[in-house]
């Protein structure tokens, strides 16, 4: 990375900002990965400003060329997957191999997204009136805000940047502050394409200023939003406000249920692949695990020893399994609900502790508590940490109670050889997302993708449903 600071792109332009942050690395806290403007209000605007009157010709492009452009920026994310994966798992904290595969997933989003170019087919229909012809097609819906998140700096992007050029608007980008890097780096590949100017900027800045001017702004047409509960009902107010159109994901308290008659070896690997790898910090993390009776001793007893397996350690470093928390204030928020579910009455039987390795970074062991029950604060708030809870249950259908206690609804796994409770559990999950005898993390790219409750609001995310966001239905009627 140059030792110049990173700009914004704005209009077809790299633009300096206001002021300049550091990007730390959370694996070593002396390692700064660069220096990135932020932008201020008036560029974000200004940035608007530009996206508005680019739309027009990007939506003018051929789809053959629109569809060669999205090809493009795929291609190079996947030439350059072990350059870039290197740079998210610097900035990001999550392993090298799970960076190398977040930039690839990013690629297969271009690409996917580059088919659905061509796939933009209308329809017709018969009026009810004689000598009428009904034509129904997709029109871009025009300047689209997008807002994304610190865990997955790069996917979460290419998930709502490629459709949303795919279907012809223009694109306002602001990434989480934490981890500007691969976010550039997207952007910069994104700057080399022939798009018109201002139909793709980058405005990197804080949430007050640039996040707040665009989810306030009356000039975008759409916002789409990844991140906390909070900060998305402001988003949701901010933009029903201006009848702006709303897309969300947000928070979630996903559980892993674990029957008796569950193979043990799969519930212990699905349990540690969803509720540690990534270091917890995942929407689609399991931080509750739903186990029956007949099986918690012996379930528990399983989950420790692998966990006592687990390497924690630098991102880069071979052979790491579970790297930093993300960020100092992470960290201490994870230990604060370490001690409030001790204090509650859950037990401690492995892990939470800080760790002190060299070179200095963010890191804990990943923490299980047993003895908890639903009404705790640690199984009803979202933690995004490497903590899960253990809550024991008599059978099939109180585990279904207690899954469904809750304000969330992104995700739920369960774990059982009965075809008969896996199909009622398919059905009766109140959920977006179900696995069976899968982890709770891991989907894939071209079906849709959200949750219910607290955890979305708006149309669906991935697949062809992303196109109920990303464009607007226009009905013609047309006497020959």
């Amino acid at each position: 990375m140059s030792v110049q600071p990173y700009k914004n792109y704005i209009a077809g332009s790299w633009c300096e900002g206001q002021d300049v942050i550091a990007n730390h690395n959370p694996s070593d806290v002396l390692d700064i990965i660069g220096h990135y403007h932020q932008a201020s209000a008036e560029q974000t605007r200004a940035a608007i400003a530009a996206a508005r009157a680019a739309q027009p010709l990007w939506a003018a492009t051929g789809l053959e060329q629109r569809q060669q452009l999205l090809m493009a920026i795929g291609d190079e994310l996947i030439a350059r997957k072990d350059e870039l994966g290197r740079l998210l798992s610097r900035e990001e904290g999550k392993p090298l191999n799970e960076g190398i595969g977040e930039v690839y997933r990013s690629a297969q989003f271009f690409h996917y997204y580059a088919a659905e170019v061509l796939r933009q087919m209308g329809e017709t229909a018969a009026s009810v009136r004689p000598g009428i012809d009904i034509e129904i097609h997709r029109e871009p819906v025009g300047v689209v805000g997008i807002i994304t998140p610190w865990n997955f700096p790069m996917a979460t992007a290419a998930w709502k940047i490629a459709p949303a050029l795919a279907f012809g608007n223009a694109v306002v980008f602001k990434p989480a502050n934490l981890v500007p890097a691969s976010a550039w780096a997207l952007s910069e590949i994104i700057s080399r394409q022939a798009l018109p100017p201002g139909t793709f900027n980058l405005v990197m800045g804080s949430g007050s200023i640039v996040g707040e001017s665009l989810i306030q702004s009356t000039d975008i047409d759409a916002l789409t939003f990844t991140g906390s509960l909070p900060t998305g009902r402001r988003v949701a107010i901010a933009t029903a406000t201006n009848l702006v159109r709303c897309q969300l994901e947000m928070g979630s308290k996903n559980a892993l249920v674990v029957l008796d008659d569950a193979d043990l070896d799969i519930a212990v690997e699905c349990a540690l692949n969803g509720a540690f790898f990534g270091t917890g910090q995942k929407c689609t993390a399991s931080s509750r695990l739903i186990v029956c009776d007949g099986i918690h001793d012996r379930f528990v007893a399983a989950l420790i020893a692998r966990m006592r397996q687990l390497k924690v350690g630098h991102a880069l470093e071979q052979g790491v399994q579970i790297g930093p928390v993300a960020e100092a204030r992470q960290l201490e928020q994870n230990l604060r609900y370490l001690q409030l579910a001790q204090e509650e009455g859950a037990t401690l039987v492995e892990g939470g502790e800080r760790l002190a390795l060299e070179p200095e970074g963010h890191y804990m062991r990943p923490a299980l508590f047993i003895d908890s029950h639903n009404d705790m604060r640690i199984n009803r708030e979202e933690v995004f940490g490497p903590i899960a809870c253990v809550i024991r249950v008599n059978d099939y259908e109180h585990a279904l109670t207690v899954l469904n206690d809750t304000e969330f609804g992104l995700t739920a796994g369960i774990i059982t050889q009965s075809l008969r409770h896996a199909s009622d559990f398919k059905r009766r999950a109140r959920t977006g997302c179900v696995m069976v005898n899968l982890p709770t993390a891991g989907t894939d790219y071209h079906v849709p993708f959200g949750g219910r409750k607290a955890s979305s609001f708006g149309p669906r995310e991935q697949g062809q449903y992303a196109r109920e966001f990303y464009t607007v239905v226009k009905t013609t009627y047309v006497r020959p």
